[in-house]
């Protein structure tokens, strides 16, 4: 599992979700579907309309993966924040219960209004 306490930050840039990795596809249940995707050099996160899963690359030939699933329905609050004029990112907080917080950093275009629709839409369901 990721280590949320000691590296509570994400930096990503965001993606198509065509462009999420194939293994994802394999963790979804029946219903669920991912709506947003984003990665760093090797990692990926994906946002599904039940959770996040975070894919951690290990070692030299990343052949090595770990999954971390950080289910909605575990999240106790969740922020958004806009990117300003000299500060590009915007970022995604979530609350979740025994993790603690966990922050996205997002680098580039991204659409954080709809995102807050689906998530909150997901979340609040």
């Amino acid at each position: 599992m990721i280590d949320f306490k000691n590296s509570p930050v994400f930096k990503l840039k965001p993606i198509d979700i065509s462009e999420a990795r194939d293994d994802f596809n394999k963790f979804l249940i029946e219903g669920e579907f991912i709506f947003a995707g984003f990665k760093t050099i090797r990692d990926q996160v994906v946002f599904t309309n039940k959770r996040i899963i975070a894919a951690n690359v290990q070692g030299i030939t990343g052949s090595k993966v770990d999954y971390t699933s950080l289910p909605f329905s575990k999240i106790q609050a969740f922020s958004v924040e806009t990117a300003g004029t000299f500060d590009l990112d915007c970022e995604i907080e979530i609350y979740l219960s025994e993790i603690g917080k966990v922050r996205f950093e997002i680098r580039g275009s991204f659409d954080l209004i709809q995102f807050n629709k689906y998530i909150s839409q997901y979340i609040l369901d």
